[in-house]
C-alpha cells in the first residue's frame, strides 16, 4: 500500500481561504494518505463533470507514461452509498489507464460531502493547461452553487460573497466569472461555436440573454448565411429580445447587414421586400425566391444573346 502526500481540505476550509487566489494543489495540506488499487469498473465519473476527456495526442502521451512508469499520482475518489466509487480528480488518468490496458487504478479515498467534492473536482481540473470556455462556464457555476449551498454568507466570510470566492480562487475578476457563467445559458450548438472560436467570447455573453427559440433562429441564419455575429450585432439582438421584438426576420436583417470588413454586396431592407411577397414568407424564403427569379432572368438574357 503506497503513501502519498495528499490530503484535500474540507469545503469549509476551501471557502474560508477565499481571500487569496489558489489552485487545487494549494488546497493540499501535506499529510500521509494511503492509496489503494481498485478495479476501474468500480469507479464512476463525477456527475455532470464539466471537463472534456478526449483521446488526443496529450492523452496518448499520458498512456505512454503510465505504461513506462506507472501512475505517478493516484486519483481521488469518494465512497458511494452503493459501495462503488465516485471519481473526483483523475478523469484523464482513468481513461489513460483504460487505454493502457490496466484493470485497476491507484486511488486515494476521501470522505467528502457533495459540496466539498464539487469544489475539489473543479479546483483539480482548473490546473489543466488548456481549458475551453464551456468548461470554465459550467465549472464556475457548479462551484458557485456548491458554495451557496453551504450557506456561506458575507458575514461568515469576511464580507466576501460566494462569487467573489470563486473569482479570487480562480484569479479572475468577479465580473469575468459572472460572464463565464452566462455562457451556460447558450444552446449547445452556439456554445460549441464559442469553444471552436467561431463566436468570440464577448458576443457570446450578449447572445446568452436571448431566449432559447431566438438562439435557434439565430443558429439557422448563421448556418444558412455562413456568418457569425459581431459584438455590436449581438448587443442589438439582446436589446430587441429584451423588448420582445426580436423576430426571425430581424435576426436575418441584422446578420446579413454589410460589415466594414466585408466585400461590397447588395442588401435590401426586409420592409421593402415585404411589399412583393406574401405575409407568411420568411426572410429565407424571400431570399430563395429572389435567387430563383434571378436565375430565370439570367437564362432569358443568355437566350437573347444567342439570337
Amino acid at each position: 500500500m503506497a503513501k502519498f502526500d495528499i490530503n484535500i481540505k474540507s469545503s469549509e476550509e476551501i471557502a474560508e481561504s477565499g481571500n487569496k487566489p489558489h489552485g487545487f494543489f494549494d488546497t493540499i495540506a501535506h499529510q500521509k494518505l494511503d492509496a489503494i488499487e481498485i478495479p476501474l469498473s468500480q469507479i464512476d465519473s463525477f456527475p455532470e463533470h464539466p471537463f472534456k476527456v478526449i483521446n488526443d495526442d496529450s492523452m496518448q502521451e499520458l498512456v505512454h507514461s503510465i505504461k513506462e512508469n506507472g501512475l505517478i499520482m493516484p486519483a481521488i475518489v469518494r465512497k458511494k452509498d452503493d459501495g462503488r466509487y465516485e471519481l473526483i480528480s483523475g478523469h484523464r488518468r482513468k481513461m489513460a489507464c483504460e487505454l493502457a490496458g490496466l484493470i485497476k487504478m491507484e486511488v486515494a479515498i476521501k470522505e467528502l460531502d457533495k459540496d466539498a467534492a464539487i469544489i475539489t473536482m473543479v479546483d483539480s481540473n482548473m490546473q489543466r493547461e488548456s481549458i475551453l470556455p464551456s468548461e470554465k462556464a459550467f465549472a464556475y457555476k457548479m462551484k458557485l452553487e456548491a458554495l451557496k449551498h453551504q450557506g456561506k454568507t458575507s458575514a461568515q466570510l469576511g464580507q466576501k460573497f460566494s462569487v467573489e470566492i470563486v473569482a479570487d480562487q480562480a484569479n479572475e475578476s468577479r465580473m469575468q466569472v459572472q460572464r463565464y457563467i452566462r455562457l451556460t445559458n447558450l444552446i449547445p450548438e452556439l456554445l460549441q461555436m464559442v469553444d471552436e472560436n467561431k463566436i468570440a467570447f464577448s458576443p457570446a455573453v450578449e447572445l446568452s440573454y436571448l431566449a432559447e427559440q431566438e438562439q435557434y433562429d439565430l443558429l439557422q441564419t448563421i448556418e444558412s448565411e455562413d456568418c457569425t455575429p459581431s459584438l455590436s450585432q449581438a448587443q442589438r439582438m439582446k436589446q430587441l429580445s429584451q423588448q420582445g421584438s426580436l423576430s426571425v426576420d430581424k435576426i436575418f436583417e441584422i446578420m446579413t447587414e454589410e460589415k466594414a470588413n466585408q466585400k461590397e454586396k447588395v442588401s435590401f431592407k426586409i420592409d421593402d421586400l415585404r411589399l412583393y411577397f406574401p405575409d407568411y414568407y420568411t426572410a429565407k424564403q424571400m431570399q430563395e425566391k429572389i435567387m430563383q427569379l434571378l436565375s430565370v432572368w439570367k437564362e432569358k438574357q443568355r437566350d437573347k444573346g444567342a439570337r
